[in-house]
């Protein structure tokens, strides 16, 4: 079963047990999050389109930890000046594995159900 969700302004194709990285997200690592825009889902054998999200259809997961992605350089540069400016950045992500995906709202230490 894999499905289309979107977070932080981006969508993500996951399946049970992958591990993406997201925007930030407010939570410490080890604490447990639900996505509840879930896009599309297929498990096979059957399909659902979400209008804009799958109704009571959500993905779980655990965050592992807090990552930081490459390095961004911009540099700023007027030859007829003798004007030079660069900055950097460097963004914070974090890092979540796939538990589950499931159609209903399992309480603590239950299989996710589908």
């Amino acid at each position: 079963m894999y499905a289309i969700i979107k977070t932080g302004g981006k969508q993500y194709t996951v399946k049970e047990g992958d591990i993406i990285d997201v925007e930030l997200l407010n939570t410490d690592p080890g604490a447990q999050v639900e996505f509840s825009d879930v896009l599309f889902a297929n498990d096979g054998s059957k399909t659902q389109i979400g209008s804009p999200a799958i109704a009571n259809f959500l993905v779980y997961g655990e965050v592992l930890e807090i990552v930081k992605g490459e390095k961004v350089k911009g540099l700023k540069y007027k030859a007829s000046h003798n004007q030079r400016r660069t900055w950097g950045h460097r963004q914070k992500y974090a890092r979540v594995k796939i538990t589950g995906i499931g159609s209903q709202r399992q309480g603590k230490g239950g299989k996710h159900g589908a």
